[in-house]
């Protein structure tokens, strides 16, 4: 069955290392794109982090589409939102009792691709994320926020000891209530139980009236494991973890070495 769709998580998969998308890549996709296949962007990132990057593609309009949040928003490239499924003040609050107790470091990020944390000290990785998204971080606590003050994702960073030493004291609090996942070797994310970028994949595919065997996914980590679950093609990074290759249907070249256009070239176009 022909490839209608192409899923891409966007770093270490679509960026190489110095964030960039290689030329190769770039004529790949475009080459697909003129074909009429779908090119997706499926990332942990809210839009604003991932639109200059659709926009250097050609991914635009309401009759292309974006995966952000791991999943927790479904968006035409143009933002018009076709699925949410965000975290509630409550469960908001409560997230936030739990690393402030164990004074952990942590960003928050609502559905408009604003940063958020109570952290006075701030992790480099939330001001990355700031960056990335061309935005500021808001230092609030809970009660400087509106009463729905909503969130699409909670992020616990830091250095990866840190996190290895904190991973299964966030499972074990949050996995039967959220769905929880190491993005990275400095992520520790924490989500609405239905989300995950498989289940955005699956809606997407639905909107669409595309069979899972017609979508091909390229990915590096952890949270990419669902979408590979979910497709007919899952490709591995050849940097991507060694838990992603063994999910994947093929193992491609790194992101550096012209990876995804490989691919692409022997297996799409």
């Amino acid at each position: 069955m022909s490839i209608k769709l192409i899923a891409l998580d966007v770093d270490d998969t679509l960026l190489t290392s110095n964030q960039q998308i290689a030329e190769s890549t770039k004529s790949a996709l475009k080459e697909a794109l003129a074909k009429g296949i779908k090119v997706v962007l499926c990332s942990g990132r809210p839009l604003a982090g991932v639109d200059h990057y659709l926009d250097e593609l050609g991914v635009q309009g309401d009759d292309q589409y974006v995966i952000t949040y791991n999943g927790a928003l479904v968006e035409t490239a143009a933002g018009k939102v076709l699925s949410r499924k965000i975290i509630n003040n409550k469960d908001y609050r409560r997230i936030v009792k739990f690393v402030e107790d164990r004074k952990m470091q942590y960003y928050v990020l609502d559905d408009d691709s604003n940063v958020y944390t109570s952290n006075h000290d701030i992790n480099r990785f939330a001001v990355t994320q700031a960056w990335e998204n061309s935005a500021g971080i808001f230092v609030r606590e809970p009660d400087e926020l509106a009463s729905d003050f909503e969130i699409a994702k909670a992020a616990i960073v830091g250095e990866k000891e840190t996190l290895d030493q904190y991973e299964q004291a966030v499972k074990d609090e949050f996995a039967d209530e959220y769905y929880v996942v190491r993005a990275g070797a400095n992520f520790i994310e924490i989500m609405h139980p239905e989300v995950n970028k498989g289940e955005g994949l699956t809606t997407l595919a639905d909107i669409l009236h595309l069979s899972s065997d017609e979508i091909m996914a390229f990915g590096d980590e952890k949270n990419d494991l669902p979408m590979f679950d979910f497709v007919g093609s899952a490709v591995a990074m050849g940097n991507g973890s060694d838990i992603a290759k063994e999910h994947a249907k093929y193992v491609t070249d790194t992101n550096n070495n012209d990876g995804i256009a490989k691919s692409l070239k022997k297996y799409v176009l």
